[in-house]
């Protein structure tokens, strides 16, 4: 039942703002700072703490481990593998670590995951879905980490991502998985508060990271009532559009135009639309709005009948291809 899930909502939330102060001091006291000018895309005028992820991570930790739900096997597997995303986040928070090591990371992670029994189980071969959850697990990490370009974007797709996961795990009757996306949409909510523009914290890539992994964990753990995983393949596809579409949009723009497509940049879908003449704000909006439309869609696909639903997926996947194309051309 949702009313079972307000209690760790509610203490998600409070503890994330009990905790991103104590965070941030630990954040400025080891120099995890985010410095301007440090990079072509950093525009803030301020040092900011990069406490985000901590208190992220740590809030999470201590609620799932208190519930008990660390008793079931893919929470466990999400916990475990998560420690590595946290070790190499904090390591390049404060180091800079080259995309080279960061991927490492990520692999590791993954490997963890697979180990633990959480991955994709869409043939019915082991190495073509290991490798389907690498693909998945690493590029939802990378796209959350990209798409983390200004201030409350990426925690508030988070915050929306979660709350759907939490309606949908609901409805699949996987109440750990549902804990989880409570304590993750919560957490996500709470950031915000001190992460709006003019931002008092950052993410960092431990944050950002810490959110994008996750999720998609969740993703693969999520089973449909009565459906196999390849015919509700979409929606995890769906829930998480905003942070793919991103990713897909700076990938292909910049290997057309011959550009290293793992660097940091201003060329993202927010830079874009800032560009086009919308207010900051307003483009942070445009982008919350489209993830609510595509989790609206995917919760709705659920209840169709499959060629409908698929129907409902492609129509989605149709438009965002004209948008990327568009946003391509009518803005570099």
């Amino acid at each position: 039942m949702f009313i079972d899930l307000f209690p760790p909502l509610l203490w998600s939330i409070l503890l994330t703002l009990a905790v991103v102060p104590i965070a941030t001091k630990l954040a400025v006291r080891f120099q995890l700072i985010d410095r301007p000018n440090s990079a072509p895309h950093k525009v803030h005028q301020f040092p900011v703490p990069k406490s985000g992820g901590i208190a992220l991570s740590v809030v999470l930790f201590i609620l799932v481990l208190a519930s008990g739900n660390a008793a079931n096997s893919e929470i466990r597997g999400i916990l475990l593998s998560s420690l590595i995303i946290i070790i190499f986040g904090l390591w390049d928070d404060a180091r800079r670590l080259s995309a080279r090591w960061k991927l490492l990371g990520q692999v590791l992670a993954t490997g963890v995951l697979i180990w633990q029994g959480v991955y994709i189980r869409f043939t019915g071969l082991s190495i073509p879905n290991m490798l389907l959850t690498a693909f998945w697990m690493i590029g939802i990490t990378n796209a959350f980490n990209l798409v983390d370009s200004m201030d409350g974007l990426a925690p508030g797709l988070a915050g929306i991502a979660s709350a759907f996961f939490m309606l949908v795990t609901l409805d699949a009757r996987q109440d750990a998985l549902a804990y989880l996306s409570a304590v993750l949409l919560g957490s996500s909510n709470a950031i915000i508060y001190y992460n709006l523009n003019p931002a008092k914290i950052f993410l960092g890539d431990l944050g950002a990271q810490f959110l994008g992994f996750v999720l998609a964990a969740l993703a693969i753990a999520y089973t449909p009532p009565g459906l196999p995983q390849p015919s509700s393949w979409f929606v995890p596809i769906l829930l998480l559009g905003v942070p793919i579409f991103d990713t897909t949009l700076v990938f292909f723009s910049r290997l057309r135009r011959g550009k290293a497509v793992h660097e940091a940049g201003l060329d993202h879908s927010y830079h874009r639309l800032v560009k086009l003449g919308i207010p900051p704000s307003r483009a942070v909006f445009t982008l919350h709005l489209a993830a609510i439309i595509l989790g609206c869609l995917a919760f709705l696909a659920l209840s169709q009948p499959p060629l409908l639903a698929n129907t409902l997926f492609g129509l989605a996947l149709l438009i965002g291809l004209i948008a990327l194309i568009w946003l391509d051309r009518k803005v570099a």
